[in-house]
């Protein structure tokens, strides 16, 4: 995986290979940074990273210029690597090691972009979990955004405050809002 722009642009960074992550492909990642850099100033944003993973989306978050990123994942090597390549990079990327949905019930963190990228294996009641989760506790600053990453396969259109998906290869990102 690679950081597309900003500060880190192209440097690679190479996950152990004992992580159980997919990391968001180059293509995907791209494009949904297109979509946010016409939305949000990146350097006054607050970033809620939801399954983290290896770190991708909150790599690319600090690379163009945003400071206040917290990434939560419940697998100690995904928390200890995100941590590691922080640290290397100097990345202001906080991390939590929490399963997600116990931290969405009893957080009361605000974001201006929550970004989810669950295993593509979640049932539909799995990811409807997150959004209930997220508007029930008035997780979105006004004018925020939720992305929900998942497979093309899954449908996430008939959620409550669903606004659009977009679609990239075997990627889908469902975006919702308040």
């Amino acid at each position: 995986m690679r950081i597309i722009s900003g500060l880190y642009k192209s440097r690679k960074i190479v996950a152990p290979k004992t992580l159980p992550v997919r990391p968001t492909t180059d293509m995907a990642k791209e494009s949904l940074f297109n979509i946010l850099n016409n939305t949000f100033y990146f350097d006054d944003i607050t970033v809620l990273d939801l399954f983290s993973g290896t770190g991708n989306i909150s790599y690319e978050f600090a690379s163009r210029g945003t400071t206040d990123i917290i990434a939560v994942d419940q697998d100690f090597g995904c928390i200890k690597f995100i941590n590691k390549t922080a640290d290397d990079f100097d990345m202001p990327i906080q991390t939590i090691k929490s399963d997600v949905f116990k931290f969405l019930e009893k957080s009361s963190l605000k974001a201006n972009v929550i970004f989810a990228d669950p295993p593509y294996s979640f049932t539909v009641d799995q990811f409807s979990k997150i959004p209930e989760f997220i508007f029930k506790n008035g997780m979105l600053l006004d004018g925020g955004i939720l992305i929900i990453e998942h497979s093309k396969h899954t449908s996430l259109s008939h959620l409550e405050h669903y606004n659009i998906s977009k679609s990239y290869g075997g990627n889908m990102f469902s975006f919702f809002k308040n």
